[in-house]
């Protein structure tokens, strides 16, 4: 069975933050509650010397129905408590392997990697798919993470998985084999002006019609770029692909 020192790697060991840095830590936690009056994500912070959250947002998604501050004060173990068990191996699994990842990266670049990825929380009865990003937000003269944001959003695919490393500094993406255990290159996915155009005005409700009178294009040409985009995304309708999309930030 899982422990909460599962999540944890020798890699990431964080020492010597003393009392005067958490006096300093102040403005992270509210710049994270205007972030979350902003938007329907959930947001919180990973503290990993303590090894627990250091602040959850009140958005009801990720909290299983606990209040924010009984998920803050559980940290990890809301893991182990609302995460299918079967899932948690592959928790603990892209934590080690994001790390090794994050650390092959120059100090310089670090703050500038983010992870992605799908899994299940359960609220009662209820099965819930999401999708979980982080990213340095306060790290150690060594380079290593000390604090960390996350952010948890309705998951735009219809299983677990889906790991992607970003190193936004070289614009490099990877995604990680939970098979093969390692991690790949990804080929980047390009969206051309009039397809984003075309997804732009589906989320604004439009319909084809519409869309290839406001384009000036016939209806078959935008017929055509929107089975282009499903084709790029792999997806088999319109709202998969907004919501695919919006998490690729392609539009």
């Amino acid at each position: 069975m899982a422990q909460i020192d599962d999540f944890f790697m020798y890699e990431n060991r964080v020492e010597g933050i003393t009392d005067a840095d958490y006096q300093r830590v102040q403005p992270y936690v509210e710049a994270a509650q205007a972030f979350a009056q902003t938007t329907y994500q959930s947001i919180y912070i990973i503290d990993y010397y303590r090894k627990n959250f250091l602040y959850v947002s009140d958005n009801p998604l990720f909290l299983c129905g606990h209040t924010a501050d009984e998920v803050r004060q559980m940290g990890y173990g809301f893991y182990l408590s609302h995460v299918p068990e079967d899932e948690v191996p592959m928790l603990t699994e892209l934590n080690r392997s994001g790390f090794r990842a994050f650390y092959d990266e120059p100090v310089e670049n670090r703050r500038q990697c983010m992870m992605s990825y799908d899994f299940h929380i359960t609220h009662g009865d209820r099965l819930l798919l999401v999708n979980h990003k982080i990213t340095p937000l306060a790290m150690t003269d060594e380079g290593r993470v000390w604090l960390a944001l996350c952010t948890v959003s309705l998951s735009p695919h219809k299983e677990s998985g889906h790991i992607e490393f970003r190193q936004f500094a070289t614009g490099e993406k990877r995604e990680y084999s939970l098979e093969a255990h390692r991690w790949k290159n990804r080929e980047t996915i390009t969206l051309n002006p009039e397809e984003k155009q075309i997804l732009t005005l589906s989320a604004q409700g439009y319909t084809m019609k519409e869309i290839a009178g406001q384009m000036l294009r016939s209806f078959d040409t935008v017929k055509f770029y929107r089975r282009q985009i499903f084709v790029k995304l792999d997806v088999q309708n319109i709202t998969e692909a907004l919501a695919l999309a919006t998490n690729y930030g392609l539009v």
